[in-house]
């Protein structure tokens, strides 16, 4: 590009005047690659040291001495219930039956990973994408946004890993049928810790969501008050799908995903007050 062309766009920015299409590309390439380095530097970091990556982070979930597992019996001895809450984890046999599948898993697993962990730094770039697109009033109101986001979506990630992975794991792995001997592969026992953090962490967001949609209109407290039934049975499906069929796993995700719900509504009703009021009142006045 000439020297003079970078000159003009160095100026119309300086002057804030409107950007074209091609540089809001340009802008949006730079954020994708600034997350993406990031990812990548956490992931390289965990893949050159894959075997604590492994052996507490991945299969500490499935080992006896894991954090959950210990609190739970303590708690339960402190209560004066004895053993009554103490879990006894199944011994976990792996194996691997690709000629690749060890590295590739690396690879994926140092990924995944690499992406938790530079959550914020990628949901601040996509913040710095979208401010300058809104107007000065919503750019208060999303005031924090960055930092609320990557709470509640490492929340969910670590609720999952603690308390729903331990569990979930254990109730599959000590699920037998005659005759049949349960040796997972690698691959399996890694798309299911996938499973029980990173869709956690998404769904955790729901207040998030429920700010914004009341912030411009598309849902009211009323709303949501009025299909609370509705959600209940969708997050007993939710719940269903993304755990295994025992009661405990289906219960720990079902009570905290009601809990966001009742949350949102109260967030939906802050947001828009007035809206609720009018409700209220035109349910009240006689027609």
């Amino acid at each position: 590009m000439p020297l003079d062309q970078i000159d003009v766009d160095q100026e119309e920015k300086k002057t804030g005047r409107e950007m074209s299409f091609f540089d809001h590309l340009e802008e949006l390439r730079w954020h994708i690659l600034r997350s993406l380095t990031a990812i990548s530097v956490f992931g390289i970091t965990l893949f050159i040291y894959q075997d604590w990556m492994f052996k507490v982070l991945i299969f500490g979930p499935s080992r006896q001495d894991f954090i959950t597992y210990t609190l739970l019996c303590s708690f339960s001895k402190s209560m004066g219930l004895g053993n009554t809450m103490c879990f006894a984890a199944h011994e976990v046999n792996l194996q691997t039956i690709g000629f690749a599948e060890p590295f590739v898993t690396s690879m994926w697993v140092s990924f995944v990973v690499g992406l938790i962990m530079a959550a914020p730094y990628v949901l601040w770039e996509i913040w710095r994408f979208v401010s300058p697109g809104l107007l000065p009033k919503e750019q208060k109101a999303a005031t924090g946004a960055v930092f609320v986001c990557s709470f509640l979506f490492l929340l969910g990630v670590v609720f999952g890993y603690f308390l729903m992975a331990p569990f979930a794991i254990n109730f599959l792995i000590g699920y037998t049928i005659p005759g049949v001997t349960n040796i997972p592969t690698l691959n399996s026992y890694i798309n299911y810790m996938v499973m029980f953090t990173l869709p956690l962490g998404v769904v955790f967001e729901l207040p998030v969501v429920v700010y914004f949609l009341a912030r411009i209109g598309l849902i009211t407290a009323a709303d949501m008050r009025a299909f609370r039934r509705q959600a209940i049975v969708v997050i007993l499906v939710v719940a269903g799908i993304i755990t295994p069929p025992d009661v405990v796993s289906q219960m720990l995700v079902t009570i905290p995903l009601y809990t966001l719900y009742e949350v949102s509504i109260m967030i939906a009703k802050r947001v828009a007050p007035k809206d609720d009021d009018d409700d209220s009142s035109a349910e009240v006045t006689p027609s």
